[in-house]
């Protein structure tokens, strides 16, 4: 809220505990809002275009255009805004969307990329250790825009893995692992064998005598 407010030039004040009489207006509303609601279940509008247009009748001739009070006698709310000497103040649409972007804090790890909703997002090397705040739409989520204090808004994008991190290719055939027929460590342990029976034959042997 308070970035939104910033960006629209507005000063946001907050009411204090247990005040009813500081939030008059917005209690008066929501009244409005409740009774509305309890009207417009008997209709039952099949779309939602059709329970907007139900709802902007009620706002007009139930709230806006109706006598309040508190202004004087048959002042409507409507007849008060327009009778403001002060000009209004509009607001670009590019600046309106903005202002409205959702808005996080991450902290930048050791590699200059930050982890947003299961996904590596890189920031920058210069800002490893340091706490960004991240605006973004939760509509379009294949770029973040960044902004640190003292550094103009960025763009950061998905951390893409290249070829040489990825997975190992396979090796060819004739590089593949043979299967074997038979043992030859066992025949060379057997050749082995016997050439050591041949060097150590006895001296003496009791069959030749």
């Amino acid at each position: 809220m308070g970035r939104t407010c910033s960006k629209l030039g507005t000063r946001l004040v907050y009411a204090k505990p247990f005040s009813p009489e500081s939030k008059g207006k917005v209690e008066k509303f929501n009244r409005l809002i409740d009774s509305f609601l309890g009207e417009v279940s008997l209709e039952k509008p099949k779309t939602l275009e059709r329970l907007n247009e139900l709802f902007q009748v009620w706002l007009t001739e139930c709230y806006q255009e109706k006598p309040h009070s508190a202004l004087g006698e048959k002042i409507s709310p409507r007849s008060a805004f327009r009778s403001d000497r002060k000009a209004l103040r509009f607001i670009e649409p590019d600046t309106l969307a903005d202002a409205f972007l959702h808005c996080e804090t991450r902290k930048v790890d050791k590699s200059g990329c930050i982890s947003f909703m299961d996904q590596k997002y890189e920031v920058g090397l210069a800002f490893i250790g340091q706490k960004v705040e991240v605006i973004y739409d939760p509509a379009d989520l294949e770029e973040l825009t960044i902004e640190f204090e003292g550094y103009s808004p960025w763009k950061a994008h998905k951390l893409e893995i290249g070829e040489r991190s990825g997975k190992r290719p396979p090796l060819p055939d004739h590089l593949q692992p043979q299967k074997a027929d038979s043992s030859r460590l066992l025949k060379a342990a057997e050749q082995k064998y016997q050439e050591r029976q041949m060097e150590q034959t006895p001296a003496v042997s009791f069959r030749a005598v």
